[in-house]
């Protein structure tokens, strides 16, 4: 029986084009800013984001934290949503790495607006932490891949500018909201202090994340980075794969996005399944009774199937490169039989 394994989209394999085009990188020592490979990719995602600069490194969270140990720091805090990924998955580091207090927010679909921000920035006043910086999470993986438009994003970011208050954008799936929006990187870059934007999710790179900013930022990143162990030698191995994805991959995404609602219409079909939540890009939700989220995923594995428990009683699928029309086909057979 073939596995159909959509626990994440970080579980895909580099392409053939990819692998080729990694082990014909040019490399050299990245700490010495000395690999051109390296070089090349920062250079080509900062000017695509019409950011002045940007910094390969080994994670998501590791860029995600340099941002905040950029932007925060000891009795500062920082703003986002309860489900975001910053708060939830990066193991403590807002408070182990910058040792800053998190106010968290609730929204729609993991989303939150201008009116909460302004409601929830400290007073100047020795009893507050300082709010210095708001992060935004797009798409926003515990939302079920929700989107923000720029539409959303553009109030955040002029009370944020109006308050002296820094924007990060953890960006990790941001390409499946472009893609989807018809919006430019350009365009987002011009509304955030920094980015953060994960190669190895649906863009299929085997490891590696990259963070936007200014160039004294960046500056300053490559010393948390190095800080936090993240300094890489002959990293352009990894960088051609960043590279090849920006000019292959990114169009693609919509045939995830597509595979994913059809994914969802064969779910809410399956028993205990109550409610598949709005499938806007390749991530997959569905809320369950009757059955636990362990049981559940206990029936799919015995047919080949691997999901993520995502709460107490929902279950999270996401769709990828690696699997196809003829794996949708199969997905819906299989997941129908009781």
């Amino acid at each position: 029986m073939q596995l159909l394994d959509l626990r994440s989209d970080t579980l895909t394999q580099p392409t053939a084009g990819m692998k080729e085009a990694m082990f014909a990188a040019p490399l050299g020592d990245d700490v010495f800013g000395e690999d051109p490979t390296v070089n090349a990719l920062e250079t080509k995602i900062a000017t695509l984001f019409g950011m002045e600069a940007a910094l390969f490194c080994p994670s998501g969270t590791m860029t995600n934290q340099i941002a905040i140990r950029l932007h925060t720091g000891p009795q500062k805090e920082v703003i986002c949503h309860q489900y975001s990924h910053i708060y939830l998955y990066e193991g403590g580091g807002i408070m182990a790495n910058s040792m800053a207090s998190v106010k968290l927010l609730t929204g729609d679909l993991g989303k939150i607006n201008a009116s909460q921000v302004a409601e929830s920035i400290n007073p100047d006043d020795v009893h507050a932490p300082e709010t210095t910086l708001v992060s935004l999470e797009n798409t926003m993986n515990k939302g079920g891949g929700s989107i923000y438009t720029l539409d959303e994003i553009k109030p955040i970011h002029a009370l944020c500018k109006e308050k002296g208050i820094k924007l990060h954008l953890d960006g990790a799936r941001l390409f499946n909201a472009l893609v989807e929006t018809g919006e430019s990187p350009a365009d987002w870059g011009a509304h955030f202090d920094t980015i953060s934007i994960c190669l190895s999710k649906g863009l299929g790179c085997p490891i590696g994340s990259v963070l936007l900013g200014t160039k004294p930022d960046i500056k300053r990143a490559k010393k948390v980075r190095k800080g936090f162990g993240g300094g890489m030698r002959q990293a352009g191995f990894l960088a051609a794969a960043g590279i090849y994805a920006l000019d292959h991959q990114v169009e693609r995404l919509k045939e995830d996005h597509h595979r994913a609602r059809v994914l969802g219409q064969f779910l809410i079909q399956a028993p205990h399944v109550a409610e598949v939540l709005p499938v806007a890009t390749n991530i997959v939700i569905a809320r369950l009774e009757g059955l636990t989220p362990e049981v559940f995923l206990q029936q799919l594995s015995s047919k080949g199937i691997k999901g993520v428990k995502f709460g107490k009683d929902l279950v999270r699928f996401v769709t990828h490169l690696d699997f196809g029309d003829d794996h949708l086909e199969e997905f819906g057979k299989r997941v129908g039989k009781n």
